[in-house]
């Protein structure tokens, strides 16, 4: 299929760009399907943070392609609503679940960093704990899956089904981009997906215990992460 080698060898944006022009309206299952079949097993792999939506990525991508790698950055500052999530999904999906941690443990953070770094200085511990770990991680891929969706922010508002991602020098898919909100909690329902119960709380968005808080009715779906800061991305993405 033409499509799958152009994926596999295009190498930046612009070769990607018609790719992306050309899947737009597939489903996430079909741009999960290329995924799977332009990338051997070990050189791509899904971003999960226990959301709703990466959970149905999970999903779908288990149906696919069974004992598909699935990676987490564990910042050690999770909810335990987040690891029991974590937890559900390792039970009832054939997948390769990796934990990618950060170099330094929260304990030697704060002894080379200063106690609650993410209050001082929240671009930097994010830093340490989610973008390095990231890199190193997807310095071995060729390719990786996220779960960013277009409405969940107006950094997000363009994300293509496929692109390349410069920051890091691979393919990134997008299946869920075009998708809403009330899509992603659909298929929750419809296919009885585990998900992190604090979405039942008022979290629409959630990362790490110290940086998230719910979010008032009104507020935007982001409002609660790095609440006081003009921070609205952790860098992964943006």
């Amino acid at each position: 299929m033409r499509i799958e080698s152009e994926v596999r060898w295009a190498k930046n944006a612009t070769e990607l760009s018609a790719l992306a022009a050309e899947l737009e309206g597939a489903t996430p299952q079909a741009v999960l399907e290329l995924a799977v079949t332009t990338f051997p097993r070990h050189e791509i792999a899904l971003a999960c943070s226990f959301q709703a939506e990466d959970c149905c990525l999970v999903e779908m991508l288990a149906a696919l392609r069974p004992g598909s790698r699935v990676f987490y950055l564990d910042t050690g500052f999770h909810f335990p609503e987040t690891l029991q999530t974590r937890d559900a999904v390792a039970a009832r999906y054939d997948i390769e679940l990796i934990q990618v941690l950060p170099r330094l443990t929260p304990e030697q953070q704060a002894a080379e960093r200063g106690e609650a770094l993410w209050q001082r200085e929240p671009d930097t511990c994010c830093g340490i704990r989610k973008v390095e770990p990231l890199r190193r991680f997807l310095s071995r891929q060729q390719a990786w899956i996220t779960g960013v969706r277009r409405d969940q922010a107006p950094t997000r508002a363009n994300t293509p089904l496929v692109e390349w991602d410069g920051k890091f020098g691979l393919v990134k898919f997008n299946p869920l981009a075009a998708w809403s909100s009330r899509e992603v909690w659909q298929y929750v329902q419809n296919n009885g997906v585990p998900y992190n119960r604090l979405h039942d709380a008022g979290f629409p968005s959630i990362g790490c215990t110290h940086c998230t808080r719910p979010v008032q009715a009104g507020e935007d779906p982001r409002a609660g992460r790095w609440s006081g800061f003009i921070k609205t991305e952790c860098g992964l993405h943006h």
